[in-house]
């Protein structure tokens, strides 16, 4: 007799408030290495290694020292996308704000630029990534690639991703499309080359 096909359920999808009332009942662990994004609640991949570590460090020395005074640079923070997504990238380059968003996390339009440094999550933040950040509007998406030492580049975001999609080599420099003074050299956010 053949199985019975049972009819797929739809996906549940948590918001924001939900997320933030498993934190606080104790569902979810405070140190627990989780996002909320696009509706999932997702586990962040492995420990960040050393060299994660230093592109996030070395990305956020350049862009506090490039941008001091008209943006505030975070590391790691949640950022509001929508009621479904609040992810935690790597440097996210936002809108300065007087309480340094103590009553809220930033939201999409406050948002310049995001940049998640992957290691072995390249896949997952070219795609999936990619794809929530350009239906939230975000307008200069970066992902640096350090196994491959370059740097994906998102612009021009559409409701079905971004219509701009580039790789540049370490020895590119590349110029944040709200701060085109600010020209970088992509190898300055890279972690140093190991020492032969």
């Amino acid at each position: 007799m053949p199985a019975t096909l049972i009819a797929p359920t739809e996906l549940r999808l948590w918001t924001s408030d939900d997320y933030h009332r498993m934190a606080e009942v104790g569902i979810l662990h405070p140190d627990e290495p989780v996002e909320l994004i696009a509706g999932q609640i997702i586990r962040k991949m492995s420990p960040q290694g050393s060299p994660h570590a230093a592109a996030i460090r070395r990305s956020r020395r350049w862009f506090e020292a490039a941008l001091r005074e008209v943006a505030q640079v975070q590391t790691q923070l949640p950022i509001q996308l929508d009621d479904y997504s609040e992810p935690e990238p790597d440097i996210a380059i936002v809108q300065p704000d007087p309480r340094d968003y103590s009553d809220r996390h930033p939201t999409a339009p406050e948002v310049w630029l995001l940049i998640e440094v992957s290691d072995s999550t390249l896949a997952y933040d070219c795609n999936t990534k990619a794809q929530v950040y350009a239906e939230a509007g975000i307008p200069d998406y970066w992902v640096l690639d350090i196994q491959r030492r370059q740097l994906h580049l998102f612009r021009d975001p559409q409701a079905q991703g971004y219509a701009v999609h580039q790789v540049f080599p370490d020895k590119q420099t590349i110029t944040p499309l709200s701060f085109p003074d600010a020209a970088v050299a992509i190898a300055a956010l890279l972690p140093l080359p190991p020492l032969t």
